[in-house]
């Protein structure tokens, strides 16, 4: 959901049975910050581990390219999926179908947040205890016939984070806190900035382009993204209380981010990192001016929703903030051809 607005859960909170709650100045800027914050972590740690991600020999952690015509042909697929589950919320009950997702994404979860902890995992895993290893194979067929259907191997380090992780899903199933949705939350935004794959900035202009229409036309022409953010209880937005400092972590009225604001820009500033290197100059200089960019877009946006009091399309800030800033800088060093190329 590519949208930055407010969340109440189960509606506004009344105070005093009379009004809704209106949150500080510092509850409101303790929310933004943090979101913003959050959303850095998975864009800078993602952008790094695709460099790592391109070298790995490893089937299951190789990347999905993403070609010029699959960019073309997103914002029509996410239309499509957006306005058909804003009419699964109108027609069906909204209690049932978030049961179904949370399911769904329980199981997604606990698999997203394995793969964030496996590198750390392999840090600080004891050396004093047996690492040993293990294969799931399943087949189908007999002899020269028999066909791969599963074939995963996995080891105690794996079988620790997968652990832990459901625990935080069994805490996100049973209690729907914040604090599980935005561990799940982080772990998916890390995940697909890690494993998709922009195959050139060309590709990446024409899938933010996209997107920014997309975002503008389903925020600002209709009231289906935030309907659907709003009533989409899964861990598919990151969320951060603005009434913490009042009611702790028992807190209800929501500041909320879109994980698209976070993927989509990523990827790309992921591929800036990427083009960084293939530069082989020993600098970081597209990565960081696109990553300064998107604190400038998020930060914008936060600003803006503020001031006039309505949920904004993230996109809108955060796209010519991302393409235009490195753009400017390949001009400026006589790179621009290089880049798109």
């Amino acid at each position: 959901m590519d949208v930055v607005g407010s969340a109440p859960s189960g509606g506004a909170e009344p105070v005093n049975g009379t009004a809704q709650f209106v949150s500080t100045a510092e509850g409101t800027a303790l929310a933004y910050g943090s979101l913003v914050l959050m959303a850095l972590l998975p864009i800078f740690f993602g952008a790094l581990r695709s460099v790592g991600c391109c070298k790995s020999k490893n089937s299951s952690d190789m990347p999905e390219t993403i070609t010029s015509r699959d960019a073309a042909r997103f914002p029509i697929i996410a239309s499509c999926t957006l306005f058909g589950l804003y009419l699964f919320f109108k027609i069906f009950s909204e209690e049932y179908i978030n049961l179904l997702l949370s399911v769904y994404f329980f199981v997604l979860g606990i698999l997203a947040l394995s793969h964030t902890m496996s590198p750390f995992m392999n840090r600080i895993f004891p050396t004093s205890l047996p690492n040993k290893q293990y294969q799931l194979l399943f087949t189908q067929g007999s002899g020269e016939n028999k066909e791969e259907i599963v074939n995963y191997e996995f080891d105690t380090k794996d079988l620790v984070c997968l652990g832990i992780s459901s625990v935080v899903g069994v805490w996100y199933l049973l209690k729907k806190h914040w604090i599980a949705n935005n561990v799940f939350g982080l772990a998916f935004a890390l995940n697909g900035v890690e494993l998709l794959h922009l195959n050139n900035v060309s590709t990446g202009c024409i899938l933010l382009g996209g997107l920014f229409v997309y975002d503008v036309f389903w925020v600002f022409g209709t009231n289906v993204m935030v309907t659907v953010a709003k009533s989409f209880e899964a861990p598919i937005k990151l969320v951060f209380p603005r009434d913490l400092l009042e009611r702790g972590l028992e807190a209800s009225n929501f500041a909320m981010l879109g994980l698209g604001d976070i993927v989509i820009p990523g990827i790309f500033i992921a591929l800036l990192l990427r083009f960084d290197v293939s530069l082989k100059k020993n600098t970081q200089t597209y990565f960081c001016t696109s990553f300064l960019a998107y604190i400038f877009g998020l930060g914008l946006t936060m600003f803006v929703m503020h001031t006039f009091k309505h949920a904004q399309p993230a996109l809108l800030y955060l796209v010519p903030a991302c393409i235009g800033f490195p753009v400017i800088m390949a001009l400026v060093k006589g790179e621009l051809t290089e880049m798109f190329r």
